[in-house]
């Protein structure tokens, strides 16, 4: 027990440790911005700035003669502010879609930074591996500014200024994300809250650049904002499941990095990719399986309704005639559901079972008249009010009855000055 306990202890001074510290301010600071651009609809606007910024790195390395950090931070940091004002502008002066605007502009930025290098930085070494994988795993060696890694301190820091700008402006950047419209109504201009948001992508995007690369950013940006929208139907709550899911997936990313001998960053988004999917899958009200168990849910209770006001009809018209068993699962469609709700039916006290046959009792009967009265006031409604002829309101009742509440129903009640038969003659229920 000494020694785990002692590396546990010991793993803040690990340069490992320099190495997960990075990737959770990286991933945490994208993961703010992200909510909103998943809200917006713009979560390709990262992408578009990773690629525009390499006109900005070669107009600073031709003004300062150096590829240091700060002109190369200045200069993609001033392309990614102009690449969101072009993208608005061409949006709303020339009515251009904002994912056609967005490729229009960044596809333009991109192919002038190619033309650059060729023309004016073509002896300078581009380290692809760099650009797309980012160098998360060398965060050890980088120089240090007051013991810290640079990479750590650079991302640090924009993780406060992404935090506090949210905080600061959290009522009107929620407000302008769901309602443009009503925020600049209500005296928060939404185009300023838009180059706000925008300018603080652009700052994450080109801070994160050299930590996970100008592809793996898009995954920190979108992946654990798409992965808490699944998860959460409150903008706070979405936010701290965004921030958990990447600061727990730079932990776990390096670890099976450090376990499979692979490159952190990307690992890092394959965990992160796995969050997302299993959210997919499980999320309580979005997930896949959530949604066939709540879908096969309702079709057992769409049978087991069916059943009830099945036979509260034979005995209303045979004078408290009783099903054989058989009868009334193939009156119900047959299969394995109405077996299987007859079953319930019986063992919940709404059916009793005879020798060889099914009726309702008292309580059966009670909810049986209950769905049957929805069904014959729905006719009815659709007679008096829709004008449809006799053979046509059958289907239509048949369907809606499961789904009306009492609400609706008293004010089909009402609308219906208290009918006691429904278009076909047939009684309505009390």
């Amino acid at each position: 027990m000494i020694d785990p306990l002692m590396d546990l202890l010991q793993w803040p001074l690990q340069p490992g440790a320099w190495t997960v510290l990075t990737g959770i301010t990286t991933n945490a600071a994208c993961a703010l911005v992200g909510c909103f651009l998943v809200l917006r609809r713009m979560s390709m606007m990262g992408d578009a700035l990773s690629h525009a910024v390499l006109p900005g790195l070669v107009v600073a390395f031709l003004f300062s003669g150096s590829t240091g950090l700060w002109p190369m931070f200045l200069g993609a940091a001033g392309v990614g502010i102009v690449t969101t004002l072009l993208t608005q502008t061409l949006h709303q002066q020339g009515r251009v879609p904002s994912d056609a605007s967005m490729g229009v502009v960044y596809t333009s930025l991109f192919a002038l930074g190619v033309v650059l290098v060729k023309l004016y930085v073509a002896d300078i070494h581009f380290d692809v591996a760099c650009v797309y994988e980012g160098s998360l795993d060398l965060t050890p060696l980088a120089e240090r500014i007051a013991g810290v890694p640079r990479p750590l301190l650079t991302t640090g820091v924009v993780l406060v200024v992404n935090a506090v700008v949210i905080a600061l402006f959290w009522k009107e950047l929620r407000l302008s994300s769901f309602d443009p419209g009503l925020s600049t109504t209500m005296g928060f201009p939404a185009t300023l809250l838009h180059y706000l948001l925008m300018v603080l992508v652009a700052l994450t995007v080109v801070a994160s650049f050299e930590a996970v690369g100008s592809i793996l950013v898009v995954a920190m940006l979108i992946v654990p904002a798409a992965t808490a929208h699944l998860l959460a139907d409150r903008l706070a709550p979405m936010m701290l499941i965004a921030v958990a899911i990447a600061a727990v997936s730079a932990v776990l990313g390096w670890w099976f990095a450090v376990l499979r001998e692979s490159n952190t960053a990307g690992m890092t988004a394959v965990v992160v990719g796995g969050f997302y999917f299993a959210a997919a899958l499980l999320a309580p009200r979005h997930g896949v399986l959530s949604a066939v168990v709540r879908n096969a849910r309702r079709s057992l209770r769409i049978v087991r309704e069916d059943l009830l006001a099945m036979l509260y009809r034979v005995e209303e018209a045979a004078g408290g005639r009783r099903l054989q068993p058989a009868e009334a699962r193939a009156a119900a469609g047959g299969g394995w559901a109405p077996w299987w709700e007859l079953k319930r039916l019986v063992s919940n006290g709404l059916v009793s079972a005879g020798p060889g046959e099914v009726g309702l009792t008292e309580r059966g009967r009670s909810a049986a008249a209950k769905l049957v009265r929805t069904h014959r006031l729905w006719e009815a409604y659709l007679v008096e009010h829709l004008k449809l002829p006799l053979d046509h309101v059958h289907e239509p009742a048949h369907r809606v009855e499961h789904f009306i509440d009492e609400t609706l129903l008293e004010s089909i009640e009402g609308e219906l000055g208290g009918s006691e038969v429904d278009p076909h003659g047939r009684e309505i229920p009390e």
